[in-house]
């Protein structure tokens, strides 16, 4: 369930998802387009015995040594020093303001004696002469320092043909799927930010004890219907529980909600699923319905009250109610305001209750139906 649940959420907000993806696209080209480009020069120096042990054993202790990880550790560690690198600087006759926005880091190839060291800049031949610089002071001071180990270069560092950063199109690619997946992000996120809110704002339109809308949001309703279809047919009508409201006060407020909630149901049986109910006061509903006459309407109406005249049986009262129903209302025409056709529907239903005779009125501009 909850999976269906999130799938309509990404069909509706499909284009917040392909929108942040193309923005995230735009972004990176952008960003691609104005950065300076930056080259990676990589060399590799391995760590060996000293040449200068002789005897076998001495080799193998050597070995022995080398295959403890610290030793090589170590001499990444000195490949990082600040002196490795400014006797580096002094071999190519370079001051440190000249290489501000230059880095390199050196590391211990995994179960290995091989160290890589990597410098990146925005200048492809001097990344090169950098790192090989650095791999031949390290050389030197190993030299100096150390008579059972030596470094080599294993591999000099090249100058390299293309940048390392940026590259345009595989950024551009990693942005997009980012940026879908934020987008993504973001739906959900609205979404259960969205439902709260509008399960709230839904409550506010409803009433507490029938489950329709209450009286404050229903013009807010007609006013909606009529904007949307100007130029269709529409009437409105109160329904009035005359004999209900007689009861208020006396029936217990249990008893009175289920009568309520019972003529709710039968309204809703009685009317088409686009007409819509609201409870309009303690005991008068308001009913709207679209795309329908007065004419229509009244047919409905006296339907409807014939079957809101029957008694209601109060069991746990053991006792009989009469709804006693009337019933008036008034047909939209002309452009007439909602405050003016909800005034001539109340005066639909107080000639209704005036006239027993006649318990529905409905009025029309055109042909007034009393």
């Amino acid at each position: 369930m909850e999976t269906k649940l999130y799938v309509r959420m990404l069909q509706k907000g499909w284009w917040v998802i392909l929108l942040a993806g193309l923005v995230s696209l735009t972004v990176s080209l952008t960003a691609s387009y104005f950065a300076v480009p930056q080259y990676r020069a990589v060399a590799r120096f391995i760590v060996v015995p000293n040449a200068s042990l002789t005897s076998g054993q001495a080799v193998l202790n050597g070995l022995d040594i080398l295959d403890r990880v610290t030793v090589v550790n170590n001499y990444a560690e000195i490949m990082n020093s600040g002196r490795i690198y400014e006797d580096a600087l002094s071999l190519l006759k370079l001051e440190k303001d000249d290489v501000d926005e230059y880095s390199y880091q050196a590391n211990v190839l995994s179960n290995t004696s091989i160290l890589e060291l990597s410098v990146s800049g925005p200048n492809a031949e001097a990344v090169a002469a950098l790192a090989n610089a650095i791999g031949y002071q390290l050389i030197a001071y190993i030299q100096e320092t150390n008579q059972v180990f030596d470094v080599n270069f294993l591999d000099t560092a090249t100058v390299p043909l293309v940048p390392s950063s940026p590259q345009p199109l595989p950024d551009a690619g990693i942005a997009f799927v980012l940026g879908l997946v934020g987008g993504v992000a973001i739906v959900v996120l609205r979404e259960q930010l969205w439902l709260p809110i509008e399960a709230y704002r839904q409550r506010l339109r409803l009433d507490n004890v029938t489950g329709v809308y209450n009286g404050r949001y229903f013009p807010r309703l007609i006013e909606d219907e009529i904007a949307k279809n100007p130029s269709n047919l529409l009437t409105i009508a109160f329904v009035e529980l005359s004999g209900l409201n007689d009861l208020l006060g006396t029936l217990p407020a249990a008893s009175l909600n289920w009568i309520l909630v019972r003529l709710t149901a039968v309204l809703q049986k009685e009317l088409k699923g686009n007409d819509m109910i609201g409870r309009w006061g303690e005991a008068t509903f308001i009913v709207m319905l679209p795309n329908t006459s007065g004419s229509s309407a009244k047919r409905i109406f006296e339907r409807i009250y014939q079957v809101l005249s029957a008694p209601i049986e109060l069991e746990q009262l053991e006792s009989t109610v009469f709804i006693n129903p009337h019933i008036g209302g008034a047909e939209y025409s002309n452009d007439i305001a909602v405050q003016d056709l909800l005034s001539q529907a109340e005066t639909a239903v107080n000639q209704a209750r005036r006239d027993n005779s006649t318990p529905v009125y409905i009025w029309s501009m055109k042909n007034p139906f009393w």
